[in-house]
């Protein structure tokens, strides 16, 4: 069968149908109703189109779709912290995080860079979820949160891959109190059961160090990798006596191996020698007094003589950085300053090493830098200041005085010498007190509404009511003053600045301080915190923790249990990573999405963890605050004897 042509088809015509007609109608259909719309009053018209108007939005407004995009604007209208939720990469292959991490950086505030280490009744269970920071800061939250939501981004968090699209269901996920990153909160309460959730929060962050950092410095938990500082092995170090003193003989022994054939300190590195002093040289002493194996001593030897060319100055100021290989020292490039607290603050090491060795040149060295520090100019009421040139031992950047980053553990070091040499060294003890009552003469002020007690900053002459988490040390130090004979009002005081620091971590949305708050003192405030943009991340610092054993140990009011039980609960939630291991966080104000940064400090091993061991104990032998003294990094040194 062939398709038709052109003349199988017949062509009929109707009257008044013609080609032209369908145009014509239309004309005259278009001006019939023109004509019938111009007869009707202007009332009538305005009529008709609101109800037209009304019928689209009821339509528009029925459509699902059109729903949930209002519900979704409402919402993060009533919660401006709230992330947006952009549509996500095309691809399913993750950013690398340090890559997201500097690019949130890029676009905040740069941060206030400090040493790494030191440079440091309840009032209400909970403010309410938005209400612990001033209103600027509410905005400043809004919009970075927004950068943080960016159209295609993915992120990583728990050891997951999470489309930002479906971010919130995932959020639900990981609140989940049966998860495995919060199952430790389904133990009870009692101290035991406490003590068993710090070992396997060691166990968990130990797991990620030994799977993607074994032998290297420090893990990156979520990248599964790891960074180098020194290449010494710096976590390792820092945990052997956590791992000791919380009973975990297996991990002791990969670790006592690891150092006993890989740990070499003759490599050409440039280390700090405050942080290598605390960390490496007084986490093998430590070790080696717990254990009573040599292997920790003759490490401990090695590394101690490696850092001795940096007391080679002319002024008997050290140097900051020394170079273990090669024997050298000099100061950071950028300036011949160290900082007070560093300079200060590894005198406890370097003298037990004395004292085990025999060889008098390693106390005599740190006992000649706290004489220059005693007879200097310079101090306000026994407070001083954060900078020392190594070329002419005199104080730099007078006129600020401050108990955080870059002075903060002079002031411990004071008591703890004192307490380390048997109470004897007069000189020591007379500075602290005299510091102590400088604190109260000048940093010490009361915030509004509620009275927080808080530990402010002085630039001269002008007070700041600025207090760097590293601040809470304070109370534990102070309490364990009292406990040697001081004022029992040094002890009061510590119990008003433990409240202090204790609110600072309950009164955040994740129920984790951030480094540095600020407190009101304005008359009609509504708040006592703010936390300003850049300030608002958390290393997981020990100093709070740490201060809450002290408490406990001398007070054994159980709230300090609790508080100390609060926080762990918090870490779990917040910074534990599901593959293994912890990390540091950017935002404590925002419990969904706390913005990880990828990085688990030493001392969150080496410090946090055992001091929250050491809190949920009854046994007051464990580590007795009569028989030994904590270093800066929690390591445990003896006290002498009274025959030293």
């Amino acid at each position: 069968m062939h398709p038709p042509s052109r003349q199988d088809y017949v062509s009929i015509n109707l009257a008044g149908q013609g080609s032209g007609s369908y145009n014509n109608n239309k004309q005259w259909r278009r001006q019939s109703f023109w004509r019938k719309w111009k007869q009707l009053s202007r009332l009538q018209r305005s009529l008709i189109l609101f109800i037209l108007v009304l019928l689209f939005i009821c339509g528009l407004a029925s459509s699902p779709t059109v729903t949930e995009h209002f519900k979704g604007l409402t919402e993060r209208e009533q919660d401006p912290d709230r992330s947006s939720i952009p549509r996500p990469f095309s691809s399913h292959v993750p950013p690398d995080p340090v890559q997201q991490w500097q690019q949130l950086q890029s676009e905040q505030p740069s941060e206030r860079k400090l040493s790494n280490k030191r440079g440091p009744p309840v009032l209400q269970n909970r403010l309410e979820k938005k209400g612990n920071t001033s209103d600027s800061a509410v905005k400043d939250e809004g919009a970075d949160s927004k950068r943080e939501g960016e159209e295609g981004r993915v992120i990583s968090w728990h050891g997951e891959v999470i489309d930002t699209e479906q971010a919130t269901e995932g959020r639900k996920d990981w609140e989940n109190k049966d998860s495995p990153a919060n199952r430790e909160f389904n133990i009870s309460d009692d101290s035991a059961s406490r003590q068993e959730a710090v070992r396997e929060a060691f166990r968990h962050a130990w797991k990620g160090y030994k799977d993607y950092a074994w032998g290297h410095d420090e893990l990156r938990p979520i990248s599964k990798s790891y960074s180098e500082w020194f290449g010494l092995g710096l976590t390792l170090i820092d945990a052997l006596d956590t791992m000791w003193i919380l009973g975990l003989k297996q991990e002791f022994e990969e670790a006592k191996t690891w150092a006993a054939t890989k740990l070499t300190f003759n490599k050409n590195v440039d280390v700090n020698l405050f942080e290598s002093t605390i960390r490496i040289l007084g986490g093998l002493l430590s070790t080696y007094h717990l254990t009573g194996d040599t292997l920790f001593l003759d490490k401990a030897k090695d590394i101690g003589s490696r850092l001795m060319p940096a007391f080679n100055t002319q002024s008997k100021i050290p140097y900051s950085d020394v170079n273990i290989g090669k024997g050298t020292a000099h100061p950071p490039r950028w300036t011949s300053d160290s900082t007070v607290a560093e300079v200060t603050s590894i005198q406890l090491e370097f003298r037990e090493l004395s004292r085990l060795t025999q060889e008098p040149h390693y106390q005599s060295a740190v006992a000649e830098v706290m004489k220059r520090v005693h007879q200097l100019d310079g101090k306000l009421d026994g407070l001083v200041p954060m900078f020392i040139n190594t070329n002419s031992g005199q104080f730099t950047h007078q006129g600020i005085y401050t108990m955080g980053a870059r002075a903060d553990s002079y002031y411990e070091y004071l008591l703890k010498q004192w307490i380390q040499g048997g109470k004897k060294e007069n000189q020591l003890l007379e500075d602290y007190l005299l510091a102590i009552e400088g604190l109260k003469k000048n940093l010490l002020q009361k915030s509004l509404p509620s009275g927080l007690t808080f530990v402010g900053e002085l630039s001269h002459g002008q007070f700041s009511p600025k207090m760097d988490h590293l601040v809470c040390f304070l109370p534990g130090t102070l309490a364990l003053g009292a406990h040697n004979g001081l004022p029992a009002e040094h002890m009061n005081l510590a119990k008003q600045l433990m409240e202090t620091c204790y609110q600072m971590y309950i009164q955040m949305e994740t129920g984790l301080s951030p480094e540095i708050v600020h407190f009101n003192m304005h008359q009609g405030s509504t708040r006592d915190i703010d936390v300003k943009l850049a300030d608002r991340h958390n290393l997981l610092r020990p100093e709070t923790v740490e201060s809450l054993f002290y408490l406990y140990r001398f007070t054994k009011d159980h709230k300090y249990q609790d508080w100390g039980w609060e926080i762990l609960q918090n870490f779990n939630k917040h910074t534990k990573v599901s593959s293994g291991g912890y990390t540091s966080i950017n935002n404590v104000r925002d419990p969904e999405y706390p913005s990880p940064r990828d990085k688990m400090e030493s001392f969150f091993l080496g410090e946090t963890l055992k001091y929250l061991y050491l809190l949920f104990s009854d046994d007051l032998n464990l580590i007795s605050l009569d028989q030994y003294v904590f270093n800066t990094e929690a390591h445990p040194l003896p006290i002498w004897p009274p025959t030293v």
